[in-house]
């Protein structure tokens, strides 16, 4: 499942990319216009700063920007950055895990299936396939 954290953060982007002036845009607006918590948004964006989604300026004019294009974002790479790995199950979240059941496991398949789809979805998906017209 798909935490608000996750929600917010594409939903933040969104706001930054539909709004881009060129200058920083202040997280108090993006809050106002996205009806959501400021201090909750502040959390987001501050692990959205580190992992390289955003650039942000403290002080008068300050905000918060995109980094690149909405069109050299995908979806995927903000769903992880927020959520982590998006695997099913914990045998294919986690690589280093050494599952004693792998070898004959019936559903491992499965799994590797759903996950693929999953991983092909939001990474084929830009941020830019989101922005209204």
């Amino acid at each position: 499942m798909i935490s608000t954290r996750g929600r917010y953060a594409i939903r933040v982007m969104l706001d930054l990319a539909e709004n881009d002036n060129g200058a920083y845009i202040p997280l108090k607006d993006v809050a106002a216009r996205q009806d959501i918590s400021k201090k909750y948004l502040e959390i987001i964006v501050k692990d959205m700063v580190a992992g390289g989604l955003l650039v942000g300026a403290s002080g008068k004019g300050g905000g918060y920007k995109l980094c690149r294009k909405p069109e050299e974002y995908n979806i995927g790479e903000v769903l992880e950055l927020m959520e982590g790995s998006l695997s099913s199950v914990a045998c294919l979240a986690n690589k280093g895990f050494e599952c004693p059941r792998s070898v004959s496991c019936q559903t491992l398949p499965m799994w590797e299936e759903y996950d693929k789809m999953v991983h092909d979805f939001f990474y084929r998906k830009k941020l830019s396939d989101l922005i209204r017209k």
